[in-house]
């Protein structure tokens, strides 16, 4: 099953910054609302979050994924959320099956973490497309997760949208919590230096982005936020274009561009 016009459903990675993003209107929240309503609907939606690293790649296959709270010192109002969207046993069954480079476990206990119902809760909020999480195995190189992202692009074409949740600039160490916060230097050239990458399909260099020195240190002082970027890039076809559905440094040292190929 494929999009409109026959062509393969776009991909997306999201900057999901603070969970408090979910209940406050601002300008990252918005632009998730009004790609939900501006994508071809999914039939599904596989989700690789930063924060479900693991030993091995796992996949959600429980029929109804329950809604993980995996921060601590919120708002009530943030563990109050449930996003009991279903899960899709079928189809995880058929990415581990299909998927050649890593061997795929199927997990049926851990639910959606906040880096996947945290975007998806503004963008679907009736719940009622199937979500899947894929792991982020914590042992393998960016190149690796470049390949296994290239693997799932027939997802695509049955009209999965694949959804990467992190973000390209995240130094909890550096952030300054004031919400008027100057963009931190370092944080807005190496934001800058990922963009032109993309648009210039260099992805050899975001997979060396630690060849970027000091400013790469700065900004992905650990992976887990920046390697669901490298999955969401690999999808990219050679016709395909790259957009920024939006931009912006928050909080100093976070960076909350989106990154859609259509």
């Amino acid at each position: 099953m494929n999009t409109a016009d026959n062509k393969p459903m776009p991909a997306l990675f999201l900057g999901h910054g603070s969970p408090m993003n979910v209940i406050e209107h601002n300008r990252f929240s918005s632009s998730w609302k009004i790609l939900g309503r501006c994508l071809p609907r999914p039939r599904a939606i596989l989700c690789v979050s930063a924060h479900w690293v693991t030993a091995g790649t796992r996949v959600t296959a429980m029929e109804m994924p329950r809604t993980v709270h995996d921060f601590a010192n919120f708002p009530q109002a943030l563990y109050d959320i449930q996003y009991p969207a279903p899960g899709s046993p079928a189809l995880a069954k058929r990415i581990q099956s299909q998927t050649r480079l890593t061997r795929i476990d199927l997990e049926f206990d851990r639910g959606l973490d906040h880096g996947t119902w945290g975007v998806l809760a503004p963008m679907y909020p009736a719940a009622d497309i199937p979500v899947l999480q894929f792991s982020l195995d914590g042992g393998l190189p960016p190149k690796t997760h470049f390949a296994i992202g290239q693997e799932l692009r027939w997802l695509r074409d049955e009209g999965v949208l694949i959804l990467g949740s992190g973000n390209i600039v995240h130094n909890l160490g550096r952030l300054d919590p004031a919400a008027e916060a100057e963009p931190a230097d370092w944080a807005v050239e190496f934001d800058e230096a990922v963009k032109q990458c993309l648009l210039e399909g260099d992805h050899q260099k975001i997979l060396d982005y630690e060849s970027l020195g000091e400013i790469a240190r700065l900004s992905v002082p650990t992976p887990e936020h920046f390697l669901p970027l490298l999955y969401i890039m690999a999808l990219q076809r050679e016709e395909e274009r790259v957009t920024f559905p939006v931009e912006g440094i928050a909080h100093q040292g976070i960076s909350m561009r989106s990154v859609m190929i259509s």
